[in-house]
């Protein structure tokens, strides 16, 4: 890797942790919930251990990446290493400089949504850079290989353990928040990162295929698939344009179509996930 390249992927590695940190001090300590995270269940356990919460998060980050190569081997790299220490550095730096901080809200409701969505930037980023935040998704990676369980699953079963930790040191609302917060944050969270790799399946019927198909080749730098179709009406041989863009592609393609042939029939589908086996065989079907 280019040492600029390898500087810029530190930089928005920092940048992410830095706006979890931010969501977990200033929102989610505040509102005393356990929300799905390390930090929620260092927020519990703090009450029972004269530790901070950034001190329990080291502790518990650096225990889990231990047995997380002991038992997955190298399969978490660098950057979920980085991220683990990172974060509760940012937790401590907070702590010395805002000793006396309580919350910018003063409701613990409110406090948990701004947590929920300032901590689905960060988590997003991470995700599209395939690194984590560590805690539970080493917890998860565990379970996904032992347990045989879905990755998703499994987060959400340790999120919710955590949530339900609540109830060792705070009331029932706190539990509840906990809870709720734990269910909303993966739906938030899933949001942010499917919408952000959302792709979209476009079927176009024009005469104007070879301009169309030139301009997805040469402008979008795209591929595509031709169909024969017949309509059942008149039984009349058509060819069909498919290709998968992105939805800044998405918005040139429709645009281009548009000007050339305003008759042309359109379909579009979400895609949110696509798997290729090889290069050659990527070639082979566009």
């Amino acid at each position: 890797m280019k040492p600029i390249s390898f500087l810029k992927e530190v930089f928005q590695l920092t940048l992410a942790t830095f706006i979890v940190a931010v969501a977990v001090f200033f929102f989610l300590v505040p509102s005393h919930a356990a929300v799905s995270s390390i930090t929620g269940l260092s927020i519990v356990l703090a009450n029972f251990f004269p530790l901070t919460i950034s001190q329990l998060t080291m502790i518990m980050n650096v225990f889990l990446l231990i047995i997380g190569f002991i038992t997955c081997g190298n399969e978490f790299g660098a950057k979920t290493v980085y991220t683990s220490i990172l974060l509760p550095a940012f937790l401590r730096l907070f702590e010395i400089l805002f000793p006396k901080f309580t919350s910018l809200t003063k409701d613990p409701v409110v406090d948990v949504a701004c947590y929920i969505f300032v901590v689905s930037i960060g988590i997003s980023i991470l995700f599209n850079m395939n690194a984590s935040s560590g805690g539970l998704d080493i917890v998860a990676k565990i379970m996904n290989k032992y347990l045989r369980m879905d990755i998703g699953k499994a987060m959400g079963l340790s999120g919710m353990i955590v949530a339900f930790s609540a109830a060792l040191a705070y009331d029932g609302k706190t539990v509840a928040l906990s809870v709720l917060g734990t269910y909303l944050n993966g739906i938030i969270v899933d949001q942010f990162i499917f919408d952000r790799n959302l792709k979209r399946r476009v079927c176009i019927f024009s005469p104007k295929e070879d301009e169309i198909r030139r301009f997805i080749i040469s402008e979008l730098g795209s591929g595509a698939t031709i169909y024969r179709a017949i309509g059942a009406y008149r039984e009349k041989e058509h060819r069909e344009i498919i290709t998968i863009v992105s939805k800044d592609e998405y918005q040139k393609l429709m645009t281009f179509v548009h000007e050339i042939d305003p008759q042309a029939f359109i379909t579009v589908y979400k895609v949110s996930d696509m798997h290729y086996r090889s290069k050659k065989l990527e070639e082979r079907i566009y």
